[in-house]
């Protein structure tokens, strides 16, 4: 269900003209942070984690292709069975020519979270925007389910949401896309219209460069 609901958001999306790249965690199967508790070593617990990605990008591949998209699932992780290897330039022709593009096995090196991934990946194909999709309906100081005077922040600049250290993305990815200038927005996964209303134009809460309102 949860596959089918995600599929159904990015084609309605992908119909507006608009170009997606799409970057899957794997904590349903494995999270490598929590593997050293378990005995598993961190470099192992990543890998597997990576790993864990290229199984839910495949999930979502074929979700989407059901629906009628053109895919292409890309790892950093070679396994050219099930999914071509991330080369830039042929992401981009993708892109190109209409195609959904899942980056499927995290950055391809363990001690980087898929934010990271997401943040590496939307600089490398040059996108405007990257939306996080998280349990909440934005940017908090802290988690809203777990303290009731959270503060909610419409807009954030990068150097405001790196010195207060918030948790929405890693402080790397934040880094990154601040060298990059690509804007990040966070919105409410369970918001069945919100990715919707974000590609249409309405900001729901923004982390840039502190630049004019786009």
């Amino acid at each position: 269900e949860a596959l089918s609901s995600m599929a159904r958001r990015v084609a309605d999306v992908a119909k507006l003209g608009v170009q997606i790249g799409i970057v899957l965690g794997g904590g349903n199967i494995f999270r490598g942070l929590k593997g050293e508790s378990r005995g598993v070593s961190r470099t192992i617990g990543d890998s597997m984690g990576m790993l864990a990605t290229v199984i839910n990008g495949l999930a979502m591949q074929n979700a989407l292709e059901r629906l009628g998209l053109e895919t292409r699932l890309q790892t950093a992780i070679a396994m050219n069975q099930v999914a071509e290897p991330f080369i830039q330039r042929k992401a981009l022709r993708h892109l190109e020519k209409g195609r959904v593009v899942i980056f499927a096995g995290g950055t391809g090196n363990p001690y980087f979270s898929t934010d990271s991934a997401a943040a590496l990946r939307a600089s490398e194909i040059g996108a405007e925007v990257l939306l996080k999709a998280t349990k909440v309906d934005g940017i908090y100081t802290a988690d809203p389910k777990l303290d009731p005077n959270a503060k909610r922040y419409d807009r954030l600049s990068f150097d405001d949401a790196l010195s207060k250290r918030l948790k929405v993305m890693d402080s790397a990815a934040f880094a990154l896309c601040m060298d990059n200038s690509i804007p990040i927005v966070v919105f409410d996964f369970y918001d069945e219209d919100a990715l919707e209303r974000i590609v249409r134009g309405e900001t729901i809460s923004l982390v840039d460069g502190g630049a004019q309102k786009r």
